[in-house]
């Protein structure tokens, strides 16, 4: 793939841009990326551009909170059935079209976000959680195959377990660590994933680390009420995002 310097500026920015918002709120690196990125070439060079960078930015943000091996204990359950959903219905990414999916997913987030504005506190009891975090990894799985985005309902489930700010955190690096896995063997699978731009993406690493880095600085000294209300703001952002792209 070979770029003109405006297009290289044009990459480092996007994605310098996108990993300062996941270092920030936890999340939003492939749908930031993704809408700016297909304003400059098709989607299928802009998710093979994104491979990379999401990949590594969400094993940095797992890797890098304190309580990796509890959270796993706590939430293998939910990965596995993310993976398994995730397999199954990765042949509608590759269709075509896509269908209502990313409606449905913008408006479910822009839903969500404007709860959280109102102090709505849903929390999930230790009861409800063997079958509900399954149940929630399950239709994860399967937003993520047929749109690409693995935030809904994960997102608000695990925001509900009362983790403190730094485990929600890492908690949102697990589970999209796995669900970019997942997505890139169900893309692989379909014979749809790409590796000619592998080159593009690892150099596209670079900005996205250093965005990161920059945003998990801002996170570190925002006080919780602020984190909370930048955590519903950059879903609501992101829920706008899809919206308008699909339209």
């Amino acid at each position: 793939m070979s770029l003109t310097l405006l297009e290289i500026v044009a990459l480092t920015g996007i994605f310098t841009l996108a990993g300062t918002v996941k270092g920030a709120i936890g999340l939003g690196l492939p749908t930031v990326s993704m809408g700016l990125l297909s304003l400059m070439m098709p989607p299928g060079q802009a998710a093979a551009l994104l491979l990379l960078p999401s990949l590594i930015t969400n094993l940095w943000q797992l890797l890098c909170g304190p309580t990796l091996c509890a959270l796993w204990r706590r939430l293998w359950p939910m990965m596995l059935c993310v993976t398994l959903g995730t397999l199954l219905s990765a042949g509608a990414l590759t269709a075509g079209d896509g269908g209502l999916a990313p409606l449905a997913l913008g408006m479910c987030l822009i839903g969500y976000a404007l709860l959280g504005f109102t102090r709505f506190d849903w929390r999930i009891s230790a009861e409800a959680e063997p079958w509900l975090g399954p149940l929630c990894g399950l239709v994860t799985g399967t937003l993520t195959g047929a749109t690409g985005v693995f935030v809904i309902p994960a997102v608000p489930y695990l925001n509900a377990l009362g983790l403190a700010r730094d485990e929600l955190v890492q908690a949102l690096g697990l589970s999209f660590t796995v669900s970019t896995l997942a997505l890139a063997a169900g893309l692989a699978w379909h014979q749809a994933l790409p590796g000619s731009l592998l080159g593009v993406s690892l150099l596209s690493l670079l900005p996205a680390l250093a965005g990161m880095w920059l945003g998990e600085r801002v996170r570190r000294h925002c006080r919780p009420q602020l984190f909370r209300r930048l955590f519903f703001i950059g879903l609501l952002i992101l829920g706008v995002e899809i919206i308008w792209r699909f339209n």
